[in-house]
């Protein structure tokens, strides 16, 4: 689907409503002042005052508006390659979780159970460490596993997050981690038989992840392994990595057209100027919405903002 975005006011957008009026649909979105859907294309009206185009004719839509460009919005990809997993012999659940590093989306969690069994079909798709993969490739995988692996995912939504992450808070950026894997496995081995073994892709200590564990209600006998890089070792923790970075991406996508905005992963200097921009149009109750502000770039936003 293309997506194209205007400013009001550029070429012919300060007549769009009243010329779409008869096209107008209602939607849920407290950011959004009018939509309407014309000629396959529906048409957002943001109250930051952005316009968005969205649809199979999309760019025909936008010129009648005056749009000059003549491309649509791509979304970046990563370079595909194929990582190796070696052979597993045992039945295992592996954890695994996307959004940590990123300012912008939520935290998801993902527990799967890999048996030997699963394996042939796991390595004809070319199922790897999500890191490896383009992200084409993860929302081709990750409706197939969902259906062929059993699998717990959990998504904490930014506002969430920012209601129990942060300086005086019930939990820390490690705390809340050791909480959502604990919760994902926990509720995986309510409906499947016990595992051989059960591997955590290592975000901190083992005596780490003890010490937050005793804070948890719902916990499990299970002897855990920690491992670094194990998306890169075990099908399991890989078919998690997968299905937690399609979850990733869902949701942020879904935040971006909250707001109007394509919002990036990561944390570096293009999420600092987005942040600045939704600064400037929502204030702080927009990037609470979207993003994880206990982050730095918070402040850089603000700072770019401020100049």
């Amino acid at each position: 689907m293309n997506t194209l975005v205007m400013k009001m006011g550029q070429g012919r957008t300060n007549s769009l409503m009243t010329e779409l009026a008869d096209y107008q649909i209602a939607i849920n979105n407290p950011y959004v002042s009018f939509a309407a859907k014309y000629q396959e294309t529906t048409v957002l009206v943001y109250t930051s005052g952005k316009i968005v185009f969205q649809g199979k004719r999309a760019l025909k839509v936008a010129q009648r508006f005056g749009y000059q460009g003549d491309e649509a919005l791509a979304s970046e990809t990563k370079s595909s390659n194929q990582g190796k997993i070696a052979q597993e012999k045992l039945s295992l659940i592996g954890s695994d979780e996307v959004g940590n590093g990123s300012y912008f989306g939520g935290l998801a969690v993902v527990a799967s159970l890999v048996r030997p069994s699963d394996q042939a079909l796991l390595r004809d798709l070319g199922v790897a460490d999500s890191k490896v993969l383009n992200d084409r490739k993860i929302q081709q995988l990750a409706p197939i596993l969902e259906e062929k692996i059993p699998h717990k995912a959990l998504l904490l939504s930014p506002a969430k997050y920012n209601e129990v992450v942060g300086p005086g808070k019930a939990h820390n950026a490690v705390s809340v981690k050791v909480a959502l894997h604990n919760q994902a496995i926990y509720l995986l081995l309510q409906e499947v038989p016990k595992p051989d073994k059960i591997v955590i892709d290592a975000f901190t200590s083992q005596n780490n992840y003890k010490k937050y564990l005793k804070g948890e209600r719902n916990q499990f006998a299970n002897p855990l392994t920690f491992e670094e890089k194990a998306e890169g070792k075990y099908l399991a923790v890989a078919v998690s990595s997968i299905i937690a970075r399609n979850l990733f991406l869902e949701n942020l996508k879904k935040l971006g057209e909250d707001l109007g905005y394509q919002l990036p992963s990561g944390a570096g200097a293009k999420s600092d100027k987005v942040a600045s921009q939704l600064l400037a149009a929502y204030g702080m109750e927009g990037l609470r919405h979207c993003a994880k502000l206990h982050f730095a770039n918070t402040k850089k936003a603000q700072k770019l903002l401020n100049h």
